[in-house]
Order: C-alpha cells, then structure tokens, then sequence
C-alpha cells in the first residue's frame, strides 16, 4: 500500500461545559497500518450527543461500557461509521468492501483484527440510512419503545427532542403501532415538520411554553401512558407529573444535562410510587436481541414509504467541530452526520 496521509480531528482538552469549534483541532499523520490491519477510507461518520460525556476529564458514564470509554486530548475519536476499504490484511475483508463500524473522526481509519466492524450490505439504501434508522439510532428508537415501554395500541405516548436522531422515529414506530403520540421540539419548524411530515397527532414547542407541566396537562388530558426521555431536566418532571398509573419511562438520554452539570431531573417520587411508574435507562446496545425483528420491520417501513428518515449531513472532515456543536445548540434536524467523501 503507498503511503497515505491521514487528516483527523482531535480534542485541545478536556471539554466539561458546551464545547465550543476552538476545543477541536486538525491534525494531520501518515498511516502506519499493521500486517493484520484493515485500511478503511471514512465515507460517512455520526454524529451524537453522548460523545461529549467522553471527552469530559471525568464522567459517570466513561465506565458504563467500551463505546462511552473517555477520550484522550490529542488522540484519535472513534465513532460510527461507514466507509470503503483501501487495503487489508485481515483476511475477512478485501479492498473495495464496504464496511461499517468504530471508525475515526478522520479521512481514513486503521481498524485492528477484532476491532468492531463487519462488511455492509446496504439492501439497496443509501449507505447514510445504516447510521440513522437502519443504524444505532433506529435500534435505539425501536427497542427502547417495544423492549422498555412495551407500549399498548391507543396508549398515549410523549416523546421529548422528538425531531431528533432518536426521537423523530420513536413517534413514527408508537404512530404505526396505533398509539396516539405528541412530540416536543424547539422551534415551529421543527413542530410543523412533526405534524405535517411524521404523522405525530400533535406538537409543541417547549421554548414556547413556560409552565411544561400545565402544557402536557393541555396535550394529554388525559394523561401520559409512555414518556420517551431524551432530555432529562424539567422536562422529565412535568412528564412524569402528567402521567397515567402504571405509566413507563424509558430514559435514552439527558442532553439538557450534557452541557449543565448542574441540571438534574426531580421527579415526584410519591407519583412514581404510588402510580407505580416503571423508569428506565437503557443504552442502544442493550437492544441486539430485537436487531432482526428491527431490522426487518423498518426495512419494509422503509420500502413502503411508512416511514421516513430524517438526515442532516454536513460535508467535509472541516466540518466536524460545527457539526458536533451545533447538535448541542439545537441546529439539526433528524440525524446528524458528516460526509466525508463521496460514495
């Protein structure tokens, strides 16, 4: 293989407030790939929220498994990706293969014997879906709706950050089970686009309204069966204030958190006792065990126009540090990720 000169982005420092486009920095070596190695040329990488619990010097989560494992200022930042490989000496990959797994925030990445990737068929997709909804997002969305909420047809479900990676598909998966679903946004675009384009029964935006618990009490009168957390905070407290006996909480995310230590959720415990309220975190991979169910199910949503998939891609590996910021600010809709190169 000739030799290759790899751009990637790293980190400056620790980041343990907002990150901001000057904690990043482009750094540029040559590859020194292993005789088992396999040389992947990055195609398309994700972009997601919790990756900035791992560049914190310090966070209950870097321990929670490898894929939240802390980042070294100055090293290599794996994340999700697909790509094409250039060179290999594994023998379960040639070159040319499509590929998708831990890849780098970079143009190219060396992946070990073991390390986590697999040959990509995209079904006839675009290779882009295979991060969002035929990716962890999707997997996320359909097993903690069906795994942990176990929803009912007619149930009434509340999905918060619902034009977001996850959330914009948990409203579509609880629509096409028959649940009746009302989503939170940031902004009346973002309200419409659940309305008009996703099919949810009804929307708000939460900027918008300045006393969350009377607002949920306005959309659901009659009370919340399954709230779909991806905010954490108030949000959750005015979810769980407005919900049904035996209500479920499956708790994907946090992200009002991410940028302010100081936010934390406060629930009403008697309400969660004596309304015997199940609530659960989950991560992504805890669903592997629905994978083909998921996998199968969305595909033909997919194939039958169903569902759709909401994708925000910046291009360019330049592009990176104002993509990852900008997910904290609100600024995408659907999934985020980063093109860096053309299929």
């Amino acid at each position: 293989m000739k030799a290759i000169s790899n751009r990637y982005i790293i980190i400056r420092t620790h980041i343990n407030g907002a990150p901001q486009e000057s904690d990043f920095e482009l750094k540029t070596k040559a590859l020194a790939p292993g005789s088992d190695d396999t040389v992947v040329r990055n195609v398309y990488i994700s972009i997601d929220p919790y990756q900035l619990n791992r560049m914190k010097n310090k966070d209950e989560s870097q321990k929670a498994s490898d894929f939240s494992s802390a980042i070294t200022p100055g090293e290599e930042i794996d994340a999700y990706g697909v790509g094409r490989v250039v060179a290999s000496g594994n023998p379960d990959f040639e070159k040319g293969d499509l590929v998708a797994g831990l890849l780098i925030w970079g143009e190219y990445s060396v992946v070990k014997a073991g390390g986590m990737l697999r040959k990509l068929d995209p079904m006839g997709f675009p290779l882009s879906d295979h991060l969002g909804i035929l990716g962890f997002s999707g997997l996320t969305a359909y097993g903690g709706l069906f795994e942990i909420c176990k929803p009912k047809k007619r149930e009434k479900v509340f999905v918060s950050a619902a034009s977001g990676s996850v959330g914009h598909l948990v409203g579509q998966y609880a629509k096409l089970f028959g649940c009746y679903v009302v989503g939170s946004a940031g902004s009346k675009e973002k309200v419409a686009l659940l309305k008009d384009k996703l099919g949810f029964d009804d929307a708000f935006n939460y900027k918008e309204e300045p006393d969350l618990k009377a607002a949920l009490q306005r959309f659901f009168p009659d009370g919340i069966d399954i709230y779909f957390d991806n905010v954490g905070a108030e949000m959750q407290e005015a979810a769980i204030a407005n919900m049904n006996m035996f209500g479920r909480v499956a708790v994907c995310g946090v992200i009002s958190q991410y940028t302010d230590a100081g936010k934390r959720a406060a629930p009403d415990m008697f309400a969660v006792v004596y309304k015997r309220i199940k609530i659960q975190g989950f991560l992504g991979v805890d669903n592997m065990n629905v994978y083909e169910d998921f996998m199968s199910k969305t595909c033909d949503y997919l194939r039958s126009g169903k569902i759709h998939s909401l994708e925000d891609i910046s291009r360019g590996l330049e592009s990176i540090p104002s993509a990852f910021v900008g997910i904290f600010k609100g600024s995408n809709v659907g999934k985020k990720i980063v093109q860096l190169t053309e299929e």
